[in-house]
């Protein structure tokens, strides 16, 4: 699928790094909001885009694993090719994020005028782990803290972009892993870009192997991407 101007205000980039069966239905109901849905193969060994590519999404590949964030951006590079498109959403390839909520953000988006638009996870849930509710509000809190911003959440990978931050995101981040995410919000506080949210429901499930996110050493990477930003500005 190219992205030339099909009919859609609104393009959604999903970042894939073996995530099993569960990433067939996340580009199917992505499909169902939006033409514009790209795949970004981070490097997959397990075969999970098998039958992703028998769908109108359009695949790009990485030849070998970089990180959820130069997948970002290579998402990102790539949707930004089609001019008639204003939004760009993020959405995770595990099945934890409800696609059919895009319509949803892209309205946020106008109608608040912001450049960046966050999921706001609701952790009302006994399926949560109170490990990850402490971790987000400690999260919130230590962003609040330092850059003066109050987000209810900041780690939440549903997110969309307006134009003109898509374009300054390629043109001022490296990439990285999921540090590249809030170096994100960062960059849209310190540059007087505007942030909004919406609120989510909290879809997780017990032991998904399909996350790679490791609780330690890529917890220890978006501290320091946070602290390292702060201070430089």
């Amino acid at each position: 699928m190219s992205f030339d101007g099909h009919a859609g205000p609104f393009a959604c980039i999903i970042p894939c790094y073996n995530a099993g069966s569960r990433v067939l239905p996340v580009v199917q109901a992505a499909l169902a909001e939006t033409p514009h849905v790209l795949v970004v193969d981070d490097g997959c060994t397990d075969g999970c885009l098998e039958e992703v590519t028998k769908l109108p999404a359009r695949i790009e590949r990485h030849p070998r694993n970089r990180g959820k964030g130069h997948a970002i951006l290579t998402g990102l590079r790539t949707a930004l090719q089609d001019a008639s498109l204003q939004g760009f959403a993020l959405l995770d390839a595990d099945g934890q994020h409800d696609p059919g909520r895009l319509p949803d953000f892209y309205q946020a988006l106008q109608a608040e005028q912001a450049d960046l638009v966050i999921g706001a996870r609701v952790f009302d849930g006994g399926h949560v782990p109170w490990r990850s509710r402490f971790g987000n509000q400690v999260t919130a809190r230590v962003t609040r803290r330092l850059l003066g911003v109050q987000l209810p959440d900041t780690q939440c990978g549903f997110r969309m972009l307006s134009r003109r931050f898509a374009e300054d995101m390629v043109a001022h981040v490296a990439g990285g892993r999921y540090e590249t995410e809030m170096e994100m919000i960062v960059r849209a506080v310190r540059h007087d870009f505007r942030l909004a949210s919406v609120p989510i429901q909290t879809i997780y499930e017990a032991g998904n192997k399909s996350s790679h996110f490791n609780k330690f050493a890529d917890s220890a990477r978006i501290y320091y991407r946070l602290v390292q930003a702060v201070l430089r500005s």
